[in-house]
């Protein structure tokens, strides 16, 4: 009996899980490509930024004495 109840109880959660999910599926859509290329610029520039930022403390790095 228990097993059968428990077996029950994770259907349950399975089932709410992929309705949550076919949900959020429902309100996705493919972005325009004016939207793609700032999200893209974006990126970019924070990689770009991220990878100054390391650099300029790898040089810092090397010019500070041990």
């Amino acid at each position: 009996m228990e097993i059968n109840a428990e077996s029950i109880k994770m259907t349950n959660i399975h089932e709410e899980f992929f309705k949550k999910y076919l949900r959020v599926l429902k309100l996705a859509r493919t972005p325009s490509r004016e939207e793609f290329q700032k999200i893209a610029l974006v990126a970019a520039v924070g990689v770009l930024l991220i990878g100054f930022i390391g650099f300029i403390i790898y040089e810092i790095m090397l010019v500070l004495p041990h």
